[in-house]
């Protein structure tokens, strides 16, 4: 995931020291029920689609924004899916950040896959019973995307 700048900004003040950030993820399906994943060039692991929202922006536009950059594929947000506090991530430069992750159901309406930004090696559509090595956490947004429930929440407040 490319730094942005405010954060870049706010790093020269408060060094590596946590950062509490808002992170947005996409869980994107076209018509035919397929998910849409990248390859991230960081990790070179399958992953949502997602990123950090600019000051102001709102999460559904930054879902939008995202999956357009990484895949060059036009989506609509549809819902909410989940809202989770996740654990603090050390990156290896030693940065700390904790992200506030929601996590949002799209739908593509246009463009086709393709690697479109220096932040994939990879970009493809699976079908959700064929799914490349995805982490736990990837695969379990993806079924809250799929089921007809409200927006999931950790319900005993723990992270």
């Amino acid at each position: 995931m490319a730094t942005p700048e405010f954060i870049r900004t706010l790093r020269e003040s408060v060094g590596h020291q946590l950062l509490w950030l808002p992170g947005v993820a996409a869980v994107v399906f076209d018509d035919e029920g397929r998910v849409l994943l990248n390859r991230r060039s960081d990790s070179r692991r399958w992953s949502l689609i997602g990123g950090i929202p600019e000051p102001g922006e709102q999460p559904a536009a930054c879902a939008v924004r995202e999956v357009f950059e990484e895949t060059a594929v036009h989506c609509v947000a549809e819902r909410v899916v989940l809202v989770q506090a996740l654990e603090p991530i050390t990156y290896p430069n030693g940065d700390v950040c904790q992200y506030m992750d929601i996590t949002v159901r799209c739908r593509a309406v246009g463009g086709e896959a393709k690697v479109n930004d220096d932040e994939s090696l990879d970009v493809a559509w699976f079908d959700v019973d064929a799914l490349p090595d995805l982490n736990e956490f990837g695969k379990f947004r993806i079924k809250q995307a799929l089921a007809d429930a409200p927006t999931w929440f950790d319900p005993t407040g723990s992270h």
